[in-house]
């Protein structure tokens, strides 16, 4: 099994559920108030090493409860804990809004992520050395992803990058360092300025990628599964309906899913099916990381 390196962002989450979204200058009367360990990289590193893979995380915490409490989550998911940096900044932290249909709005604070940076990063290259999978996200400074993943590159890593949240752009020369680029279709559309709302559109916005460089585009498109794009396949893996209670952390559960998928080898349509069935297994049950499925969980 490939070792698999997760560099990216840790918050603790702060997951107030209501019937609906409120408007802009509207108070509303919610149901409930949870603080779940979150963040896109760590999200992605429980998701990975809940569903058996071997798994270390990169990033930065504060030096306070927060901190103490997204360590531990994680490292009783599996993964190697180690590096992390203890930063001076608080903890990040993130407020997400779920209403009754499972669909949330979220704010993010990134504090001691903005600490998960390049010189953090270039000290930790003894990490990146020892793993055969890099996974990044776009909650942490861009200067240091930018260097993380051109650095795999030239070390012949496989490189996965979840573009989200979803930034302008990102540059040409980090995209062709890319293997595996997986947005969903709203960080498509915003990254290439190209409608994504059908098939043809997203298979349209994948190949202008590919020109760029990029070995593999996977998009993610909610119930409807993912859009395999490469210069071989073009193809929607179709997902599995289900009633969904909470989407948050489902993109990250994919990716999370894909990656350990392709560390045992699996074939890309196989990988992609197993990654699927871990994200609509997450939507079923509140939360972020507690939501993530155990390998025994999926039956697979």
């Amino acid at each position: 099994m490939a070792k698999i390196l997760v560099a990216g962002s840790l918050n603790m989450d702060l997951r107030l559920t209501m019937k609906k979204m409120p408007l802009a200058g509207e108070t509303i009367m919610g149901d409930s108030i949870m603080y779940n360990p979150g963040g896109k990289g760590a999200n992605q590193a429980a998701a990975a090493a809940k569903l058996g893979g071997d798994v270390a995380m990169l990033g930065s915490v504060g030096k306070d409860g927060f901190g103490d409490t997204l360590a531990e989550s994680l490292a009783g998911c599996g993964a190697d804990v180690s590096m992390l940096k203890r930063a001076d900044e608080p903890t990040g932290m993130a407020t997400i809004y779920v209403d009754e249909n499972g669909r949330n709005s979220i704010v993010v604070i990134a504090g001691a992520n903005g600490c998960c940076d390049t010189e953090y990063l270039k000290a930790s290259r003894k990490a990146l050395e020892d793993c055969e999978i890099l996974m990044m996200q776009l909650e942490t400074p861009f200067d240091g992803v930018w260097y993380f993943v051109k650095e795999a590159k030239a070390l012949g890593k496989t490189v996965i990058l979840n573009p989200a949240p979803a930034p302008d752009s990102v540059p040409d020369d980090v995209l062709a360092c890319v293997d595996w680029f997986t947005p969903n279709e709203t960080e498509l559309a915003k990254l290439t300025k190209m409608n994504c709302e059908s098939v043809e559109e997203i298979k349209a916005a994948a190949e202008y990628l590919l020109a760029k460089g990029v070995g593999h585009v996977l998009v993610t498109v909610g119930s409807r599964g993912a859009y395999l794009c490469d210069k071989e396949n073009s193809c929607l893996i179709e997902g599995i309906k289900v009633k969904a209670v909470d989407t948050t952390a489902a993109g990250d559960t994919f990716s999370g899913a894909f990656a350990v998928a392709l560390s045992e080898g699996k074939a890309p349509a196989d990988a992609i099916a197993f990654a699927n069935k871990a994200a609509s297994i997450s939507v079923t049950r509140p939360g972020a990381q507690g939501s993530i499925p155990t390998r025994d969980e999926m039956g697979m």
